[in-house]
């Protein structure tokens, strides 16, 4: 085969023919003329997930208030029934996942109930990478405990403001450190953190620590119970396709269990005792002891269709098939974009390099908006990153192939130039 022979069409198409995946791109709504390659910030809809959402409006349509008990799944286990069909995709146990709340709520009850700032342990060590949200709930719960965040949050330093050096996150892993927050992918670059090595290093140092999965689940494999994490939590909406504002997900490791939550409510308690309506909480004796209010059932129902794909598919397939395809698009930028000033920011390494791709450009902003008139979805991210996103289930190789040559006609003849070269409201 002729060395450039990647760089055709026909090799894209010839990659789809043998993609084992490929019949499931049928299972999600595509528009027609659109490459969505910003399933990282946004999952597409799929035929199951929607059917699972008309499945619970019937089930409240038939049963009323009766749906807590009754129909296929009753509401009042469905937290749970998502956590036991998520523990897969995170290497946990069953009883150790919780479906509910959102990111920031979930990373707000592992602080409140694990942040025990005593004696000479004050302080949470996070970095200057990871997800605002997460460092405004870190810094509002120091508040709490009226410490101030400057001297108490700890953030990591990145050499290149892309990624982080895991011996200077373990270097600051220091006796006054109470709790660790960190990214398990970092958002920008797609960096994947080895949580098994910090895990293993915070505990050597008696610091708990938790990860933010929300650019890892459903993009990577984990094993948390394995690697003895202490906490995680994440989004649904990203890669594991639960719709606009899904339902979250909360993990804390069985050595936990029996810790009063603190941030209580009604639905953390033991399923047998919630409704004794007392008014000293009964906690349930797993995960599920850190709910707090009622579940938000129809934000919820569409993960149960989408996480049935998952478990069928399994995490594994779907890493393969990701990492594939980023290696792709790696190798056609490196060719084709080579005279156009981008730089691939993501690690290249295929252990270090989370599900999508990092590119960066002085003028990402006009790119992104010329990208979106030729039908291609991407994502921008201040100041000059460009994420990329071909996601396994639903995207083709053709796909990377056309969204590459896209960047190279734009570039080549300046489309770009025609848009301000700054974020939309919403990027």
């Amino acid at each position: 085969m002729n060395e450039n022979a990647y760089l055709t069409q026909e090799y894209a198409r010839q990659l789809d023919e043998e993609d084992e995946l490929k019949q499931y791109r049928e299972e999600f709504y595509i528009q027609p003329g659109i490459i969505y390659m910003d399933g990282n910030s946004l999952g597409l809809l799929s035929k199951r997930a929607e059917d699972s959402l008309w499945r619970m409006l019937d089930s409240w349509k038939t049963y009323g208030i009766d749906g807590w008990t009754k129909g296929e799944h009753p509401w009042f286990y469905f937290s749970e029934k998502l956590g036991e069909m998520t523990a897969p995709l995170i290497g946990a146990k069953p009883e150790e996942v919780i479906v509910t709340g959102s990111t920031t709520v979930n990373l707000h009850q592992i602080v409140s109930t694990f942040f025990k700032p005593k004696g000479n342990r004050t302080k949470i060590l996070a970095d200057e990478l990871n997800f605002p949200t997460d460092i405004y709930a870190l810094k509002s719960q120091l508040g709490i405990h009226g410490l101030d965040p400057e001297e108490h949050l700890i953030q990591v330093k990145s050499a290149d403001g892309q990624t982080l050096c895991e011996e200077d996150i373990i270097n600051a892993m220091t006796d006054d450190v109470a709790l660790i927050v960190l990214a398990g992918v970092l958002y920008r670059s797609g960096q994947i953190l080895d949580m098994e090595r910090l895990t293993k290093e915070a505990h050597k140092r008696g610091i708990l620590i938790a990860f933010d999965l929300c650019h890892s689940i459903g993009a990577i494999p984990h094993q948390l119970s394995e690697w003895g994490v202490d906490f995680a939590f994440w989004c649904s909406y990203k890669h594991l396709n639960g719709g606009p504002g899904a339902v979250a997900g909360l993990y804390v490791n069985e050595a936990h269990f029996g810790a009063n939550p603190g941030l209580a409510g009604w639905f953390g308690s033991h399923k047998e005792k919630q409704f004794d309506m007392e008014h000293t909480l009964t906690p349930a004796p797993d995960a599920g002891a850190f709910q707090m209010g009622t579940p938000h059932l129809l934000s919820a129902a569409p993960l149960y269709g989408s996480l049935t794909m998952f478990n069928e598919v399994g995490i594994e397939k779907i890493r393969k098939k990701s990492l594939d395809m980023t290696k792709y698009m790696m190798k056609l930028i490196d060719a084709e974009l080579k005279d156009f000033e981008f730089v691939i920011a993501n690690p290249r390494d295929e252990d270090k390099r989370g599900g999508h791709i990092y590119l960066e450009h002085d003028e990402a902003a006009r790119i992104c908006k010329a990208l979106k008139e030729n039908g291609i979805i991407p994502d921008f991210r201040t100041p000059k990153g460009i994420r990329l996103a071909p996601v396994a289930l639903y995207n083709t190789y053709e796909e990377v192939w056309r969204t590459v040559q896209a960047l190279k006609k734009i570039m080549a003849e300046e489309q770009y130039k025609q848009f301000e070269n700054k974020r939309d409201v919403v990027a």
